[in-house]
């Protein structure tokens, strides 16, 4: 076993939020971890201590050996390629999480720190004050197999395939997203078949819900056909 990682375990790492005097260093990690070159007003934001973002360092003997960062916003501003993560219903008043970057150090990597950033974010995205977030997201380049099997061990799924821009050039990536606070995607005619087996599998709730849902659709065509009948009365 590598030398670095007997010295430590997860209890010996502090997590804390980055702070203005951290801008170097972190600066340094990514420019090393990343193939994306971030301007130098983003260092600045992510590490001000008024910063939109949420910044989460990893520390151990007082160096960063990991950090993650995202940002929270209203689901109706997300880009065309990035929108239908959620189903219809959520789309007026939602929020969503987008991590920008997760990485790790990398003597210090396979060793838990990630997945123990990982889950401070969502920790902090699924309590009380954030429930109007429904989906976290992120891009992963395709080539990038080790961040893709870290992201599905850890059931993100993979929702579609997306282009990044590196220097000039496309490459492939794609979209993970994991759905939280009851958030869910757009359902299939499969996704439908297995929430009423779900129900009818667990006994009793299933029928009521069946003729709760069939009297709102039947007074919906009513209100529809009432609607077309006057229009057409109109008209003539």
């Amino acid at each position: 076993m590598d030398e670095t990682k007997k010295k430590y375990s997860l209890g010996n790492i502090e997590l804390r939020f980055l702070c203005p005097s951290d801008l170097d260093e972190v600066r340094t990690l990514c420019q090393d971890w990343f193939p994306i070159e971030y301007p130098f007003y983003w260092y600045e934001e992510i590490t001000s201590t008024t910063s939109r973002f949420y910044s989460l360092a990893a520390v151990y003997n007082q160096t960063i050996i990991g950090l993650i960062v995202a940002e929270i916003k209203p689901y109706s501003v997300l880009h065309g390629e990035d929108s239908g993560i959620l189903a219809k219903c959520f789309v007026d008043n939602s929020d969503i999480g987008y991590i920008l970057s997760l990485g790790v150090l990398k003597e210090y990597r396979r060793n838990g720190v990630a997945t123990l950033l990982l889950d401070s974010l969502l920790s902090y995205l699924t309590s009380n004050i954030r429930r109007k977030v429904k989906a976290v997201f992120l891009h992963v380049l395709t080539s990038n197999s080790a961040a893709i099997m870290f992201y599905e061990k850890r059931r993100l799924h993979s929702f579609l395939p997306y282009y990044y821009c590196i220097q000039g050039r496309c490459k492939d990536g794609f979209m993970y997203v994991h759905y939280i606070n009851g958030g869910h995607g757009p359902w299939s005619i499969y996704d439908y078949i297995k929430f009423m087996c779900g129900k009818l599998a667990r006994g009793g709730g299933f029928f009521p819900w069946l003729v709760d849902n069939m009297n709102r659709a039947i007074d919906w065509m009513w209100r529809r056909n009432e609607c077309q009948t006057e229009n057409h009365q109109t008209l003539n």
